[in-house]
């Protein structure tokens, strides 16, 4: 046996490695089974899951209708290539298309790679649509929000407006600028900064409200007038929906809730339930893309797209938009109740539907030390910053899980003090 060998077999016998790459601070708890808003781990200990694979289970888990669709769709076809046509892929975008003001829709596989399509059509929209040449050393510019999130691949990363997420993936992709969320004097004045010299700016990218930023909700004055600008200026209009998107709001999407159409949105996370999937969805007229212009090899697969034609069908035959809009102002109550038995810890409330931030004070325990109190509570939550804890369940929960999550919530808090 060699050296290097005999230290690998001496380092198994002692502590067995994990052989998954360390990208994760991982609570030490391996989950085994679900049902519902309920999850098992492998000594049986229960867990009411207030964070739904992070806006993912839309349907809680192992749904008995999706489960049955599933493998249906399994027993006939799982993934043929895009080269073909896929009457599953076919049907999701209609479904998309009939729900929502757009016509067009590209599929991938994640929330990230929703946001790359979209800035690779951003910088074709201010080739085309607004004459600038790249060529001539002026990058089309894309504005996106500070405090966002995107995404951690290399663009929607640069896109993301946290300095945090770019250190040490330096020199990031050219052409992003930030601005303050929801601050209208701010976007005006960057955006005449930008165009000072002639057309710069081909897009925006903003969510309608931020999740991993600090559950930020828009306000619906700032994002009237940036729609105006846009107008004004043929600029594309992009939200990124992939948390807020597919009935956590209370309504199918985001910007139903601001009253603002955009010229496209991407979508992620609850599309599926589960099961990975991405989509960018655009109006016809800025549908730029060509044959060639962008491809996905498992983007659209009929697996993936009949858990979403399954994820939608099942929120309108359940009428889960009406119960969100229910959960989510008892969520809004429960919570405000906590914070008003404890304004020495907690700051405040906000979030639409059932993606509500609880809000630390300073001198308070910080974000992840509370959720991982809550988890010993058999509470599963999930920071959204050091100062904010998030509420992101399945759309199904009931008001009793609801009530028993904060009771826990709050055990997990006085833990801590």
């Amino acid at each position: 046996m060699t050296t290097q060998t005999a230290t690998a077999a001496q380092r198994s016998a002692d502590a067995p490695l994990s052989a998954v790459m360390d990208t994760y601070a991982r609570f030490p708890v391996e989950l085994a089974r679900g049902k519902g808003v309920w999850l098992w781990d492998t000594d049986g200990r229960r867990y009411l899951d207030c964070v739904a694979g992070i806006a993912v289970c839309t349907l809680g888990h192992s749904d008995r209708r999706l489960r049955k669709a599933l493998n249906r769709q399994l027993g006939r076809l799982q993934h043929v290539s895009n080269l073909y046509r896929i009457p599953e892929q076919e049907q999701l975008a209609a479904a998309i298309s009939e729900r929502s003001c757009f016509e067009r829709v590209f599929f991938c596989n994640s929330g990230a790679e929703a946001n790359e399509a979209a800035i690779k059509l951003a910088r074709k929209h201010g080739q085309l649509v607004r004459g600038i040449d790249a060529g001539d050393g002026r990058c089309p510019l894309i504005l996106t929000a500070e405090a966002s999130f995107h995404g951690r691949t290399l663009a929607a990363v640069t896109a993301t407006g946290q300095p945090r997420y770019h250190q040490g993936f330096e020199p990031m992709v050219q052409g992003f600028r930030y601005f303050p969320y929801n601050d209208t004097a701010a976007f005006e004045a960057l955006l005449n900064a930008c165009e000072a010299d002639g057309p710069r700016v081909a897009a925006v990218l903003v969510e309608p409200l931020q999740g991993e930023g600090g559950v930020n909700p828009g306000d619906p004055a700032f994002f009237q007038r940036l729609r105006q600008l846009c107008d004004q200026h043929r600029i594309l209009l992009i939200f990124d929906e992939v948390q807020i998107g597919v009935g956590r709001s209370g309504r199918l999407w985001g910007y139903e809730r601001l009253g603002v159409e955009p010229d496209a949105f991407t979508l992620a996370k609850g599309l599926g339930g589960g099961i990975p999937i991405g989509a960018l969805a655009v109006k016809r007229a800025v549908d730029h893309f060509r044959p060639g212009d962008h491809a996905s090899t498992f983007g659209g697969n009929p697996f993936a797209c009949r858990a979403g034609l399954t994820v939608l069908a099942e929120i309108e035959r359940r009428d889960l938009l009406s119960h969100v809009q229910r959960s989510g102002e008892l969520l809004r109550q429960l919570l405000e109740e906590l914070v008003t038995r404890h304004p020495q810890l907690l700051a405040g409330q906000r979030g639409w539907g059932l993606l509500q931030g609880l809000v630390l004070r300073p001198e308070a325990p910080s974000a992840p030390q509370v959720v991982k109190a809550a988890l010993a509570e058999g509470l599963l939550l999930v920071p959204a910053g050091a100062s904010v804890v998030r509420f992101v369940p399945p759309l199904t929960i009931k008001p009793k899980h609801l009530r028993e999550a904060v009771q826990r919530l709050e055990r997990a808090l006085l833990s801590l003090v």
